[in-house]
């Protein structure tokens, strides 16, 4: 009796614990070590059993009341307590009763583990791939021709798996539910649980002469290319799902989706922000000082625009609705014109003596910035 460990203490619940707290706990510690989920774990196979164990003798009033009296000799017949049995699980000859006595059946509790049909219809598994394209491509939207290793139903058994002319057979060991109980005998009682049948191997059918195209798996593997139009608007990293478009369901089950990320290769002139769009273009001292016309590129071709006299580094000018347009809609973001003035290099000396001679021409009226910045200087050290 040394051994045993207090029941209290196997639940993680104190002794004043109500019924509500001590099947909660039960709960919680059920679902993590069920052997269901640890099949080759003989460790969670134990502490499963001193969790019923616990359970079954703290959620009976009177065993419980005899538990606090008498700790576990209460249940041991050699000190004539009896009542619980070798094992303390008493009455309960399938573990399984102690979940439909808690959740209302296993497959409840457990997401239908052992009510599962096996030929009920499964959804196909989806298919990710990739492709990438250009950034003019991804503003205006083409067409790409995807490259899919896909499983589809076999065309010459329709799924079943048999041979033309003939059908499944239920499995007469589990009767096509595709699960078997076993019983073991154990040292703290008989212990069920359900696996899956071998004999055909939880399929609940059995074929006895299988599709030559599929093998009896009724689903074939085929390679093929498919055209998918990526839309005007999509970005670098985003992820376009196709409905149906993934491997063939079982039993008559939907297909799954195609998910294709698009990767957008960077443009030597473009950035994109969102839907917008900024280009840098670079002006000479002359265009800046004096204005002039300029062309400036967009997603849309060439456009012309008006820079203003006087137009210093760094002002950045916004072109209404010419950036991209926006994913499945209509409208689009902005392009935006950030300007830079190059200032002239490898002058010559005549070049040099006008520039300087144009310097002397020029006031404080003609330098703003300049005036500002040494009228700060000026107050601040006075």
């Amino acid at each position: 009796m040394a051994d045993k460990r207090d029941y209290y203490e196997v639940l993680g619940v104190g002794k004043t614990a109500s019924e509500d707290e001590i099947k909660k706990a039960f709960r919680k510690l059920a679902r993590q070590y069920h052997p269901d989920l640890h099949p080759d774990d003989k460790e969670a196979e134990a502490k499963f059993k001193e969790i019923n164990e616990a359970y079954e003798v703290l959620s009976d009033p009177d065993k419980r009341a005899k538990y606090d009296q008498f700790g576990h000799a209460a249940f041991d017949p050699s000190y004539g307590g009896g009542g619980a049995g070798a094992g303390g699980f008493g009455g309960f000859a399938d573990m399984g009763d102690i979940f439909d006595s808690i959740f209302g059946g296993f497959s409840s509790a457990f997401g239908g583990g052992r009510s599962a049909n096996p030929n009920a219809p499964r959804r196909g598994a989806d298919i990710e791939t990739s492709v990438t394209i250009d950034f003019m491509d991804a503003c205006a939207g083409r067409t790409v021709n995807v490259r899919l290793n896909r499983q589809e139903q076999c065309p010459d058994c329709h799924g079943t798996g048999a041979a033309p002319g003939t059908q499944p057979k239920t499995c007469p060991d589990c009767k096509g539910t595709g699960t078997r109980r076993v019983t073991q005998r154990t040292p703290f009682g008989n212990i069920s649980q359900t696996a899956s049948c071998t004999r055909c191997g939880g399929r609940g059918k059995i074929v006895d002469t299988p599709c030559q195209k599929c093998s009896g798996k009724g689903i074939v593997r085929n390679a093929q290319d498919r055209e998918v139009e990526i839309p005007a608007g999509v970005d670098d990293g985003q992820t376009l799902r196709i409905q149906g478009g993934g491997h063939a369901g079982l039993n008559g089950g939907p297909s799954g989706d195609l998910h294709i990320r698009v990767d957008v290769r960077p443009d030597p002139i473009f950035e994109r922000d969102g839907y917008d769009v900024w280009t840098d273009v670079p002006l000479t001292y002359t265009q800046a000082a004096l204005g002039a016309e300029i062309v400036v590129p967009t997603v849309d071709g060439k456009v012309k625009y008006t820079v203003p006299e006087g137009t210093q580094a760094g002002t950045v000018f916004r072109l209404r609705g010419k950036g991209i347009k926006k994913l499945y809609r209509t409208d689009r973001g902005d392009h935006y014109v950030k300007v830079s003035v190059e200032i002239p290099k490898n002058l010559s000396k005549d070049q040099k003596a006008k520039l300087r001679a144009f310097e002397e021409s020029l006031t404080d009226k003609n330098y703003q910035k300049r005036q500002g910045f040494f009228d700060k200087l000026k107050e601040k050290f006075k």
